[in-house]
């Protein structure tokens, strides 16, 4: 019953470190997490928990693990000295088996500088009707470009004139 109570405060940790480390999640502190998670746990020892597992995390995070390579390295963790123990290699096993992917596409999100293409569409029209009878029966490329920058989506349209500008297309 304490170790089921001690991987879900454990659990509950490596959540919320996720939180505030890769969802940059504002409402989310340590001094949350040790309240919430850990009120009997003394400050320092909290600390001491709070850095192995943050360090923990960030290697798994930035080498991007798979399951054996995350199997391999708990298992020289909990072999290290004052390393984890085996119930905290299974609970941080069964936490990054429910949120690689969403990290991981939180940290490819947070890495882009610039904006990035999010969806393209476009089209070929012949004008039917203008004021200048040279005009008619024209092909016009219509192209939709939409940009977006982290999560951040805005729309950009542009409109090439003529044959010369839509040959490149075909």
């Amino acid at each position: 019953m304490m170790a089921e109570q001690g991987g879900k405060a454990l659990s509950g940790l490596l959540g919320g470190l996720a939180q505030l480390t890769y969802y940059r999640n504002p409402g989310i502190t340590e001094q949350l997490l040790k309240d919430q998670l850990f009120p009997d746990l003394p400050h320092h020892d909290f600390r001491v928990l709070l850095e192995k597992m943050t360090g923990i995390l960030r290697s798994i995070t930035s080498a991007d693990m798979d399951f054996n390579q995350l199997e391999a390295f708990l298992t020289a963790q909990t072999k290290k000295q004052k390393g984890i123990t085996p119930e905290q290699a299974v609970v941080i096993t069964k936490f990054w088996k429910n949120h690689k992917v969403k990290i991981r596409e939180s940290l490819i999100n947070q890495s882009k500088w610039e904006n990035c293409l999010r969806n393209l569409s476009w089209r070929v029209d012949l004008k039917t009707q203008s004021r200048r009878l040279d005009q008619i029966n024209t092909p016009v490329a219509i192209i939709e470009l939409e940009l977006g920058k982290n999560d951040q989506v805005s729309y950009s349209k542009d409109h090439c004139h003529g044959f010369a500008a839509t040959k490149s297309f075909f």
